[in-house]
């Protein structure tokens, strides 16, 4: 069985850092992608940014190009988000997700976010 476990979140101010982490457990840790999703109160879940297990590609949402990097560690089965110059826009609960080659098989339980004006 595998487990997603977000950390890092938190109450932040405006123009803040958060840097969150997304640990794998409970099988093998291999995955196409791995990202996160975040999903603000009345909103749809939105993708924020992914990363390739092996090889170079990354990915992020045009609101947090710039602002936001996500990185690996594949020794310790680990994602990370970081997250810079935090904009209310930004507050809402962060999922890590795992993807295969079938499609995204486990979610995290979420870590929030809430940035403050």
């Amino acid at each position: 069985q595998v487990q997603l476990e977000e950390s890092g979140g938190g109450l932040v101010q405006v123009g803040g850092s958060l840097n969150l982490s997304c640990t794998v457990s409970g099988s093998i840790y291999r995955f196409t992608v791995m990202g996160w999703y975040r999903q603000a109160p009345g909103k749809q879940r939105e993708a924020v940014a992914l990363i390739a297990q092996f090889g170079s590609r990354i990915h992020y949402a045009d609101s947090v190009k710039d602002r936001f990097t996500i990185s690996k560690d594949n020794a310790k089965n680990m994602v990370f988000l970081q997250m810079n110059s935090l904009k209310p826009e930004d507050t809402g609960l962060y999922y890590c997700y795992r993807q295969t080659t079938t499609g995204i098989d486990y979610w995290g339980q979420g870590t929030q976010v809430t940035v403050s004006a």
